[in-house]
């Protein structure tokens, strides 16, 4: 950095060198958001997973902040979603499950950096019941609402600011459609990064994948049929056909999907790669700010539960990493501060040098990405909404460091774990007359925390 600032205040003498790198500092960082479907938080090599190979997340985890205690406030891809986008819990921004419309008046991330002269998009997978939102402040919307706003791996019509195209069609000139999602999407992300490379952009990719089916492109396809899966020792190959597991459509043995799922997983991970390889090449990765998360976690067996939707770490845990050169302080750390999905909209704001909008409930992880001894929180709630047919009752959780209180509305008896003597979460101490007292005081918490964060708070009119 010294010697360009030299060599450009001696081609432009009238130009201090003080004043050159007062322009960079000051300069608004680029945001990059990549949202994966259903990506649970320790299937990246990163994490040590035993065979799962994601070199290119790995790369943003190396060069970033890695938070191993990052949640969702309600494991389900509408509701967490709308969290991301809005700094809110559900009890707010009103998504609480799949089938609950997306409300207009929500005020996202996206306005005040529009306001502050943030060229916006949104390309990919929006899956909130109501059709397409209208979205204020976002310049390109590429979506699409096919299988009722799922997509499908190959086959997806896209939709580009309202209009709907053929199958095939490109909704951008100059990007080609392959049919496969991921690809086509990452297609479109690199063409808007390319076209708004001279000015501060704010881009949300949000992929289909992982979500089932689970279907990997052909380059990925059968890399991991070698390989031995070793189940939960709860679980068992067959168990997607039991216990009202059949609702979520896994018509193979467990270890067959799984392998799907990690495939899948590769061939995104090869994706964000042509993302990262994009900002090098224009060379804007300095100053952009890259994060990597999941909408919500997944299970395997754990429990002998599949899908989400619980209150359970393989479920509520989502990978969320970020990476920004120009602003993290010590890069390759790994942050155990608990960062929740609502997180996220304060912390880009914040890292824009905007005020933080009162009604976001998240908290700017600033003072984490610049290594201070700050902590985030200490307890937090999730609340899971009914959404029939899935036969998962309605729950609310407080999650602290080391407890976690899960309150049932019915049918299951209420639960509570010791998360460090226990972390897969097997022994249910909700009677033990040794744990009364904690679990009185959880319960007080909880009740406290669901009104607190349940406060009306502002929309637009």
């Amino acid at each position: 950095m010294k010697v360009l600032l030299v060599l450009i205040s001696l081609i432009v003498p009238s130009i201090t060198t003080s004043v050159i790198a007062e322009e960079i500092e000051h300069k608004k960082p680029n945001i990059v958001f990549i949202l994966a479907d259903d990506h649970r938080w320790d299937y990246l090599s990163v994490m040590d997973h035993p065979f799962i190979e994601t070199p290119s997340i790995d790369s943003i985890a190396n060069e970033g902040v890695l938070f191993e205690n990052a949640f969702v406030t309600s494991s389900l891809c509408s509701p967490s979603r709308a969290s991301f986008l809005t700094g809110q819990y559900p009890q707010q921004h009103g998504v609480q499950n799949n089938f609950t419309v997306w409300d207009n008046k929500n005020i996202t991330y996206f306005e005040p950096l529009k306001a502050a002269g943030y060229a916006t998009a949104f390309i990919g997978k929006w899956h909130m019941p109501g059709g397409l939102p209208k979205l204020r402040g976002v310049d390109q919307f590429i979506s699409f609402e096919h299988h009722g706003g799922q997509g499908a791996y190959y086959g997806t019509p896209y939709i580009v600011n309202g209009k709907k195209l053929k199958l095939n069609e490109s909704p951008v000139e100059g990007v080609e459609i392959s049919g496969y999602i991921t690809d086509d999407l990452t297609n479109f992300a690199n063409k808007y990064i390319e076209d708004n490379k001279d000015r501060p952009f704010a881009l949300y990719l949000s992929h289909k994948a992982l979500h089932l089916p689970m279907t990997p492109d052909a380059e990925a396809a059968g890399r991991y049929d070698d390989v031995e899966i070793t189940l939960p020792r709860e679980a068992d190959s067959w168990l997607a056909f039991a216990d009202g597991n059949f609702k979520h459509f896994l018509w193979d043995p467990l270890e067959e999907k799984m392998k799907d799922y990690a495939e899948t997983a590769v061939a995104m991970d090869q994706q964000i790669g042509l993302v990262l390889a994009k900002l090098d090449e224009l060379g804007l990765s300095g100053n952009t700010i890259v994060v990597f998360a999941g909408d919500n976690g997944y299970m395997w067996g754990e429990h002998r539960l599949i899908d989400k939707r619980w209150s359970y770490e393989e479920s509520m845990r989502i990978p969320f990493i970020i990476k920004y050169p120009n602003g993290i302080k010590n890069p390759g750390r790994r942050s155990q501060e608990m960062l929740l999905n609502l997180d996220m909209a304060p912390t880009f704001l914040a890292l824009a040098g905007l005020e933080v909008p009162e009604q976001m409930q998240g908290k700017s992880a600033v003072a984490v990405l610049e290594d201070k001894p700050d902590s985030l929180r200490d307890a937090w709630l999730y609340k899971y909404y009914e959404d029939y047919p899935y036969p998962v009752p309605e729950q609310l959780a407080l999650r602290t460091k080391r407890y976690k209180l899960i309150d049932y509305k019915r049918g299951k008896k209420d639960e509570l774990f010791d998360l460090k003597n226990d972390p897969l979460e097997q022994t249910n101490l909700i009677d033990d007359p040794s744990m009364q007292t904690i679990y009185q005081e959880l319960k007080e918490r909880l009740i406290e925390m669901e009104a607190e964060v349940s406060q009306p708070t502002v929309k637009v009119e």
